[in-house]
């Protein structure tokens, strides 16, 4: 199954008119010259890798927001149809069951990590929501080692670097929920 082109250009001529930017100050923000910012809202040029992620990194969102469609009533995702970002080796697997939208400023992943596993993550601006769906992992904030088990719940804000270990036997699967500022 093919998938739908993903409008790249009315994405971000969305995002750029929600924030009330001019194509002058996301040129600035992004170093994208303005001319290719207006060939890209118009659907005139694509852009290559590089620029989108200058463009993505400028405007403070993720990647995937240009690259996975959101045109739909409703989605289903199943994990098991889904290919995961790779961390830590193969030992800790990111699924995207939600990617970002900037009306509604956050994205949803499923994440499995590997027992003997750890993953260090550096501070950035988001409010950081996680479900512990299977098993139990340590949860390091700053100096804090925090325990999570099944069913368990924490919300935090990720301006500290952290990270998540599984020192245990079973694989740990956590909700992970990213909340973006609104700028």
């Amino acid at each position: 199954m093919e998938l739908p082109k993903v409008p790249i250009g009315e994405r971000l001529k969305t995002l750029r008119k929600s924030r009330n930017l001019t194509l002058d100050e996301v040129s600035k923000i992004t170093s994208v010259s303005k001319p290719m910012l207006g060939q890209i809202e118009r659907e005139q040029s694509s852009p290559t890798f590089n620029t989108l992620l200058k463009i993505a990194t400028g405007m403070k969102v993720p990647l995937s927001y240009f690259m996975e469609s959101n045109d739909f009533n409703y989605k289903i995702a199943d994990i098991k149809d889904m290919k995961p970002t790779l961390e830590e080796n193969g030992h800790m697997r990111i699924f995207t069951m939600i990617p970002y939208d900037p009306i509604q400023n956050f994205e949803m992943f499923c994440i499995e990590i590997d027992p003997g596993c750890e993953h260090k993550s550096q501070a950035h601006q988001n409010e950081e929501c996680v479900f512990i769906m299977e098993g139990k992992i340590e949860l390091r904030l700053v100096e804090e080692t925090i325990i999570l088990e099944k069913n368990q719940i924490i919300r935090f804000q990720a301006n500290i670097n952290h990270s998540y270990s599984n020192p245990y036997n079973e694989k740990c699967v956590i909700q992970s929920i990213l909340f973006y500022p609104i700028l």
